[in-house]
C-alpha cells in the first residue's frame, strides 16, 4: 500500500492515527468530466470495507438511470443478501431538474432540495451513513435554495466519523475553504467540442 508522507504536521494534539483516520469533506468542482464519477468511485471504495453508503442525487432526472445508481444499487442487494461490503442508499430529490429545462417550476425544484437538504441533516445527526455522495449538490447551494453558512456548519459540527463528498460546478469559495479535500477537474478536451452527444458507458 502507498505510504503517503504529510509535508506538514499541525501541533493539533492529536496521534498520527487519529489524524489519518479524521472523516473528511470532500469537494470535486470545476467544468471538467469526472466530478460524479470520482465521487461514485470513493463510495465504491467504503462500500468495500464494509461502510453504509448514502447518495443523494440533486440535479439528474429522477428518470434517469445513470450506470452507477445501477451498480451501487446491486452491491446494496448484495450486503443484503450475503453481508459483504456495505449497505447502500439512493435518494433521488423530486423528479429531478438541471441548468437543462425540466418539468415543474423553479419553486418546485427549490423545495425538492430544500427537502433533500434537510434528509441529510437528520442523517448526518443519526450517523446514518458512513460515507455520503452529494451529487450536484453546488447547484442548489449556487442557486440560493439551500443556505451556504448553514451547510458548512452543519458539515463542520457532524458527529462520528463521515466523510461527505460534494460534486458539482462553481462550487462556492466558503465550502471550497471548509473542506479537508478539494479537487477541481478542468477540461481540456472533450468529444461535445466536435458535436459528438454523450454515450453509453461513458456519460451513463
Amino acid at each position: 500500500m502507498p505510504q503517503g508522507v504529510p509535508v506538514h504536521v499541525p501541533a493539533d494534539g492529536l496521534t498520527t492515527r487519529q489524524r489519518r483516520n479524521r472523516a473528511l469533506v470532500v469537494v470535486h468542482t470545476g467544468a471538467g468530466k469526472g466530478k460524479s464519477t470520482a465521487a461514485f468511485g470513493l463510495a465504491l471504495r467504503g462500500w468495500n470495507q464494509g461502510w453504509a453508503v448514502g447518495v443523494f442525487q440533486f440535479v439528474k432526472s429522477a428518470k434517469w438511470k445513470v450506470g452507477e445508481e445501477s451498480v451501487l444499487r446491486t452491491l446494496g442487494r448484495l450486503h443484503a443478501e450475503t453481508g459483504e461490503g456495505g449497505p447502500v442508499t439512493w435518494h433521488k430529490m423530486g423528479e429531478g431538474w438541471s441548468w437543462i429545462q425540466r418539468e415543474g417550476t423553479q419553486e418546485d425544484h427549490a423545495e425538492a432540495a430544500r427537502q433533500g437538504w434537510e434528509q441529510i441533516k437528520r442523517d448526518l445527526a443519526a450517523e446514518t451513513y458512513r460515507v455520503y455522495v452529494l451529487d450536484e449538490f453546488t447547484y442548489p447551494m449556487k442557486w440560493g435554495w439551500v443556505d451556504v453558512d448553514e451547510v458548512v456548519a452543519v458539515l463542520r459540527d457532524r458527529p462520528g466519523s463521515q466523510h461527505v463528498v460534494i460534486t458539482g460546478r462553481d462550487a462556492d469559495p466558503r465550502l471550497i475553504e471548509a473542506a479537508d479535500l478539494v479537487t477541481e477537474m478542468t477540461k481540456i478536451k472533450h468529444p461535445m467540442d466536435a458535436g459528438q452527444k454523450g454515450q453509453r458507458g461513458i456519460e451513463w
